[in-house]
């Protein structure tokens, strides 16, 4: 060979799938390529489980009773996701309806707009705005007030299973858990510059959990990497409880910091506060929660709401998911569906 002649790569082979059930998120490649692999995902999808790096949309039918959207209709998507409800409410608004779906995630958004572009849904049909659901007002001054609004405040699996994201409980990653990682702080550095009075107040408000004072002491000012470094800590300091007990402060702790560090309930309490100016009058509004926190939120705004004639009609009663969606779906168990009707 020629000094001058670039040398020839090697070629080098993807690496065995490891297994029947690969643990780690990068081996799961046959799980997130869904159109090569479908008998993969239909097995995983089977057996109770969500495949790597996709999402199955909650209470879909449930919802779509009460949006019921109809064609030639506007609705808002205030947390586009996955897109499988919006796919399921732009079937519906057809002929001549449209939809925005908002989102803050920068990494999921453009996946999420060519998976529904190549459902057929273009720019006049569906389009997307990189925003958390604070910001409705602006979309709707922009566009008018919608016919239907939808916000699933659940996170996503394709966030909750990509360790790189530092939401997973069940593989290490760096402990970040931002929405848009782009913006702000990650969870470690949270810790690090927190009081353990602001951090008792985060742990009892965001998620009740009962050790809030203890494990505020332990935690705040604390150095910690990675999502398993901070799992291993607060089980330390639970253990003379059982481990279920510890197993569920080290998952109530994650989900007050990731709360915490996305500012959620702030940009809840906007979205509560503008319902009213961003929906039409008639117009049908669903809130899927998934912790009390949010529901205590969401059901105080509906009824205070309707005792002021803002909302024609809300929900008596919370719509829970059926047993078989419940079975079938894990992550749907804590699901709560409120809606309401603008006066």
């Amino acid at each position: 060979m020629l000094p001058d002649q670039p040398s020839e790569r090697p070629h080098r082979r993807r690496p065995r799938y490891s297994g029947k059930n690969p643990r780690r998120f990068e081996d799961k490649y046959k799980e997130r390529d869904p159109e090569r692999y479908p008998e993969t995902v239909a097995k995983v999808i089977a057996s109770g489980k969500t495949p790597a790096g996709a999402h199955r949309s909650i209470m879909v039918e449930e919802i779509l009773q009460v949006l019921d959207p109809k064609p030639g209709e506007f609705a808002l998507d205030c947390t586009l996701g996955y897109g499988g409800h919006s796919a399921a409410i732009l079937s519906r608004l057809q002929p001549g309806g449209r939809l925005i779906g908002l989102d803050v995630d920068p990494i999921e958004q453009p996946r999420t707009e060519a998976r529904l572009r190549a459902l057929g849904f273009g720019p006049e049909t569906f389009s997307v705005r990189l925003s958390n659901f604070a910001g409705i007002h602006k979309i709707t001054a922009e566009n008018g007030p919608a016919d239907l609004l939808l916000a699933d405040l659940g996170v996503s699996s394709m966030q909750l299973d990509d360790p790189s994201r530092g939401f997973s409980l069940k593989l290490e990653g760096p402990l970040d858990m931002r929405m848009n990682p782009e913006r702000g702080r990650p969870v470690s550095a949270l810790l690090e510059g927190i009081t353990p009075d602001a951090l008792f107040t985060i742990l009892e408000e965001n998620a009740d959990e009962p050790h809030a004072r203890d494990l505020a002491g332990l935690l705040a000012g604390g150095s910690f990497r990675t999502t398993t470094a901070l799992a291993n800590k607060i089980r330390a300091a639970l253990a003379r409880f059982p481990e279920e007990e510890q197993d569920k402060s080290v998952r109530r702790v994650f989900q007050a910091l990731r709360i915490a560090v996305n500012d959620e309930f702030s940009a809840l309490d906007a979205l509560l506060r503008n319902l009213p100016i961003c929906v039409k009058q008639g117009g049908r509004i669903a809130l899927l929660t998934f912790h009390s926190g949010e529901d205590r939120r969401v059901k105080k705004a509906f009824a205070a709401g309707h005792r002021e004639g803002i909302y024609l009609t809300v929900a008596e009663e919370v719509v829970r998911p059926s047993m078989e969606e419940r079975n079938a779906n894990p992550r749907s168990v804590s699901a709560k569906l409120r809606w309401a009707i603008r006066a």
